[in-house]
């Protein structure tokens, strides 16, 4: 197994984080959470640490997590720390668009692989040829669909 970075600006208590922690880590050897800040913001540095504070005592019990801030690419930033995959956590069917973006972004700019795990979306009205383009991000999928 590999080591997976967790990138994001999210707040510890956004709907599906935990979620989306508890459901890799059975995939990884241990997960990085990452927080971004913005180095050209001088209070930026001071919220990320607050929140990786607050996630680190999250999973105070769980020593394959860690938490780190960056200031830098994600991709970078989850190089310097030894991850081989980026992790993107995917909260709803609106957010797939997005996260899809950023995995084509992540593979151009860095050549790293990214998974997309599944929150909690609503696919119920979803058709099967976008059910498929999802399986293709992520494995777990089918626990989602009626």
């Amino acid at each position: 197994m590999a080591t997976a970075f967790f990138a994001g600006s999210f707040n510890p208590f956004t709907r599906g984080h935990a979620s989306i922690v508890a459901r890799a880590l059975p995939l990884f050897d241990s997960i990085i959470i990452g927080i971004g800040v913005n180095a050209e913001k001088p209070d930026s540095a001071d919220e990320g640490e607050s929140r990786a504070e607050a996630i680190r005592a999250l999973y105070a019990e769980e020593p394959r997590v860690r938490v780190v801030v960056y200031d830098t690419l994600t991709v970078d930033a989850a190089r310097r720390a030894g991850a081989t995959v980026l992790l993107r956590g995917v909260r709803s069917i609106a957010d797939f668009e997005y996260e899809r973006t950023m995995a084509a972004l992540n593979r151009r700019i860095g050549d790293m692989e990214t998974l997309l795990l599944f929150a909690e979306p609503d696919l119920e009205c979803v058709s099967s040829s976008i059910v498929r383009e999802l399986q293709s991000y992520g494995r777990d999928v089918s626990d989602f669909l009626p």
